[in-house]
């Protein structure tokens, strides 16, 4: 799917990821460790590894089951990323985490707290990003950035959700029409997870085109700003439109699954107009028993920095709340070279 920009394509292109180190991430929990318990929790930075295939070295090097080990969230593969991981010891001394570190990670912390790190447990995560081989104007990066700091971004599904070339999203629908019995857990999650991700930025297209993507409608289902909180606005007044405008609430697209969508008038005429477009994946999720829920459309950028150290390269410092994709506010700035 072709997803239009909010702020117009860029004219700026640049290479990104020359380099695992030129898309660096870091975890921000939002909370502090207690220091006792059953858990283990590790900091671990890692390069050009995945996520999950680091988790289940550290399984291995603990001698437990895989589901023993918790973490937050997905990190990209192509990067450099410093990300918590938990592991279930309870009476247990801890393994030496020095010996023998595995290539692609290693653990630079260990403390003991009392529960498990559970998916999205996250405050959010700062990047770093370097953009190579500058072609265009310096200064419509600066500009764009600023006027995404100021009015946000599309809270697009990055591409990486939806695996190399869609592949997840060929399978998800092969497993959905029943041409296809797939029955490990892990791979029937991601499946599912890229059906409702194709239909929630479905309806963010949708509602980008139409340029009403940050501005609350007839029906719109509000999301309390740092929270999963949400309201529906039957008519929004000067107040709700106020706050949208400070960031304080966000207009929320669907996560498709069972039950009666949330919103209401235009925008439930809309989500439901959009959803009949993918009547695979929209009635797949149904069928497997997936609950309605709400993910906002808008995506607050903070402390947005940009740094030129010459002139064919720039350095861009943001932070993102947990679940955002740093690739869906990249596009909105430059277009990748070839």
């Amino acid at each position: 799917m072709e997803l239009p920009h909010a702020h117009g394509r860029p004219g700026l292109q640049g290479r990104l990821r020359a380099m695992p180190e030129d898309f660096q991430v870091r975890e921000e929990l939002g909370f502090t460790l207690d220091g006792g318990g059953e858990h283990l929790w590790l900091w671990v930075r890692k390069r050009d590894a995945n996520t999950d295939w680091v988790a289940r070295r550290l399984a291995e090097r603990a001698g437990v089951p895989a589901a023993a080990v918790g973490y937050a969230g997905l990190k990209d593969r192509r990067a450099v990323t410093e990300q918590w991981f938990s592991i279930h010891l309870p009476g247990r001394p801890e393994p030496d985490w020095t010996a023998g570190d595995a290539p692609g990670f290693s653990v630079l912390t260990a403390i003991r707290h009392s529960r498990k790190l559970r998916r999205g447990a996250l405050g959010g995560n700062a990047f770093r990003v370097v953009v190579r081989e500058l072609d265009g104007d310096p200064d419509e990066l600066m500009e764009r950035l600023t006027c995404v700091a100021t009015t946000g971004a599309p809270n697009y599904f990055g591409e990486q959700r939806f695996g190399h070339e869609d592949g997840n999203l060929e399978r998800a629908a092969a497993m959905l029409r029943g041409e296809e019995n797939v029955r490990d857990r892990h791979r029937r999650g991601l499946y599912l997870s890229a059906a409702r991700a194709a239909l929630f930025n479905a309806v963010l297209a949708r509602r980008v085109a139409d340029r009403t993507w940050n501005q609350p409608l007839p029906g719109e289902v509000l999301m309390l700003a740092g929270s999963h909180s949400i309201f529906t606005a039957t008519e929004p007044d000067d107040t709700l439109r106020r706050r949208v405008a400070e960031f304080d609430l966000h207009p929320t697209g669907p996560l498709w699954g069972a039950g009666e969508l949330r919103s209401g008038g235009s925008v439930r005429d809309l989500e439901e107009t959009v959803a009949a477009t993918l009547p695979v994946f929209r009635d797949g999720l149904a069928a497997e028993g997936l609950r309605q829920e709400r993910r906002a459309l808008r995506l607050a950028v903070r402390d947005a920095t940009l740094e030129f150290p010459d002139a064919r390269t720039a350095i861009l410092d943001f932070r993102l709340p947990a679940g955002a994709y740093a690739t869906t506010v990249l596009r909105e700035l430059v277009r990748p070279s070839a």
